[in-house]
């Protein structure tokens, strides 16, 4: 049996533009055009929806990780860019984390796991 490998996500708002900006400031400073955003070899397909409210009532339901190895640039980028915190930057037992919102109010994290011997 094959496992499906997730390639995209698509995130539904009312304002795509604003959205669309926001992600490419914080997160693919040098992404170019209309497309979707490559995040890493995942794509982001943000698109206008009707069917949305403005924010995300429910922000916890699912959250973006974001698994990198250079947690202080990553770090750095994202205060640049102005996110949002819900969580601050710090270390647990797994590994280092932060938590942040996107303008819709979606969570999203940044992790760095410990790597066991």
């Amino acid at each position: 049996m094959t496992t499906p490998r997730p390639g995209s996500i698509l995130l539904g708002t009312t304002r795509p533009a604003e959205l669309r900006d926001w992600y490419r400031r914080a997160l693919a400073p040098d992404h170019r055009g209309e497309g979707p955003i490559d995040l890493g070899g995942f794509l982001l397909v943000i698109e206008e929806r009707d069917d949305v409210a403005p924010g995300n009532g429910e922000p916890g339901r699912m959250i973006l990780n974001f698994h990198v190895d250079d947690f202080d640039a990553v770090e750095a980028q994202l205060r640049a860019a102005g996110v949002d915190w819900l969580v601050p930057v710090a270390d647990r037992p797994s590994g280092r984390f932060g938590t942040f919102a996107d303008p819709d109010g979606n969570t999203l994290q940044i992790i760095r796991f410990t790597r066991s011997a």
